[in-house]
């Protein structure tokens, strides 16, 4: 994967960027919040980045700090909401907030965004209220075992779908990588 990219950055254009690094040119999707935040043409950038590879391409997403690259993680991890729709979310607001929203259960901020219904913000809430939270220097700290375990299970061939419904059943009690995956095995093949 790549996690990110520094280069001098060639163009700014909607939500999108250029970075010139090495001799490429990289194309990267980002939040249109972040906009603010970048240098001029001309100048050094580093954005953290996320690859997603889907049938007939690959689209890369960049992000100005850690913090909202796991915050993306995060939203890409619940059912319904793709990498298009997270960059919509994490467009509408700061991360803190977003996060402030999350915690409190406020359905109104994420459906701000294009394409996020009411049943999608909560069902945003309801997956990440536990497993999301901001911590000092506004990084996001999520059950990093359980982003691992529902990589391992799509790349066993499990649809994400299923490897979800059977993170959400692993036993709370178990605090292991390992035994958090051997219970997810479980309940999925049930």
């Amino acid at each position: 994967m790549i996690h990110s990219i520094s280069g001098i950055l060639k163009e700014r254009t909607g939500r999108f960027i250029i970075i010139e690094a090495s001799g490429f040119e990289f194309k990267v999707a980002i939040p249109l919040v972040e906009a603010g935040g970048l240098p001029q043409a001309g100048e050094m950038v580093k954005v953290f980045t996320f690859l997603h590879l889907r049938e007939g391409g690959a689209d890369l997403y960049g992000f100005l700090t850690e913090a909202e690259l796991q915050l993306f993680e995060a939203l890409i991890s619940v059912s319904g909401v793709g990498p298009k729709s997270a960059v919509a979310i994490l467009g509408t607001a700061p991360t803190e907030q977003l996060l402030g929203a999350i915690a409190k259960g406020e359905a109104g901020l994420l459906e701000r965004s294009s394409g996020i219904g009411r049943r999608t913000a909560e069902r945003i809430i309801v997956e990440l209220k536990d497993k999301v939270r901001p911590t000092e220097g506004g990084m996001v700290e999520m059950l990093e075992k359980d982003i691992d375990i529902l990589e391992a299970l799509v790349g066993l061939g499990y649809s994400k779908r299923q490897a979800q419904t059977a993170i959400k059943e692993i036993d709370p009690g178990l605090d292991k990588i390992q035994d958090r995956m051997r219970d997810a095995l479980k309940k999925i093949k049930r």
